[in-house]
């Protein structure tokens, strides 16, 4: 689809973004959790030897574990070189910021001109050569499902604001789960920590 105003790069520039960010975060949750393996086997590694050491177990199946053990740590290492984590993030984020620095470029301009077309034709060069085109076209779809519940959660917001401003009842739910549990073990830990406050104050008052 031929873009042809200010609005319409924009919008583009920011759907792509985000697909971007998307596929970031999914690679780096992937990456976290190899390296949350890696770090627990270690763990259990060192563990099993300081134990083998303290009670003095020196058979043949315990001296076999280590070695597996070490084994296995070695294989996910070596899978999570393999998959070029850091790489594969690093052109993400390349890409990303320059899709942003085009997007801010775009958003300090009223009309499209020459400059503004190079320099998006360059960002979307930057973004498919980041993304093979499945990725792509799954990370824009979720990236475009994403924006719309965006503007459409902003012109209900808009909407009720007129709404208030007129002096009508607005149609708005205010019971939030999460944050009513935010507000609930904040005042939890509130009440703690006043408790606690009292509690020093006492014993001090007893020393006097």
């Amino acid at each position: 689809m031929e873009k042809t105003t200010i609005n319409d790069i924009c919008n583009d520039l920011k759907a792509k973004r985000d697909a971007l960010l998307l596929h970031h975060e999914q690679l780096k949750e992937s990456n976290d959790r190899y390296n949350k393996c890696i770090i627990l086997l270690s763990l259990m590694t060192g563990m099993i030897e300081s134990t083998k050491i303290r009670m003095g177990w020196n058979g043949d199946a315990m001296a076999l574990i280590p070695i597996l053990m070490s084994s296995i740590i070695a294989s996910v290492s070596a899978l999570v070189k393999f998959k070029k984590f850091p790489e594969t993030m690093e052109v993400l984020v390349q890409s990303t910021s320059l899709l942003t620095n085009t997007l801010s470029k775009c958003r300090n301009h009223k009309e499209v001109d020459d400059t503004i077309m190079m320099e998006y034709n360059d960002a979307l060069e930057h973004l498919e050569v980041s993304m093979y085109p499945d990725l792509r076209k799954k990370f824009l779809r979720q990236s475009h499902k994403n924006l719309l519940c965006i503007m459409k959660q902003e012109q209900a917001y808009f909407e009720n604001i007129k709404k208030v401003n007129g002096g009508e009842e607005m149609s708005f739910n205010c019971d939030d789960t999460a944050s009513a549990e935010n507000v609930a073990r904040y005042s939890h830990e509130l009440d703690a920590e006043i408790g606690g406050l009292k509690a020093v104050k006492e014993e001090e008052i007893d020393e006097l």
